[in-house]
């Protein structure tokens, strides 16, 4: 017969690794996408991005506000919403330098 052959060293193929949880992307990956995505909304597509850049830093921040946070999932948090209140301005038709900000 066939024993061994690697079948008893790992049981539970989906069970959690010395990682955690691999059913998604990590919270530093989510955090850096979030925060590339902030960036590039300022130049291009900030109604999209911003609000994608809120999602994955929220995301990588795990929702709690307790104990160390992930820089970059700050800064794609406060820049996603910088982006997207600035792209909702310029689509409400006011111009940059106007005197609303």
């Amino acid at each position: 017969m066939m024993a061994g052959l690697g079948h008893g060293t790992r049981r539970y193929p989906r069970s959690r690794g010395r990682m955690g949880s691999r059913t998604g992307p990590d919270r530093a990956t989510l955090g850096i996408v979030g925060a590339v995505c902030a960036v590039a909304g300022f130049f291009a597509l900030g109604i999209i991005l911003g609000p994608a850049a809120i999602a994955c830093g929220w995301l990588a921040l795990n929702r709690t506000f307790s104990g160390p946070r992930p820089t970059p999932a700050v800064v794609a948090v406060v820049l996603g919403a910088i982006d997207t209140l600035l792209a909702l301005r310029m689509l409400a038709g006011a111009t940059p330098g106007a005197g609303i900000f």
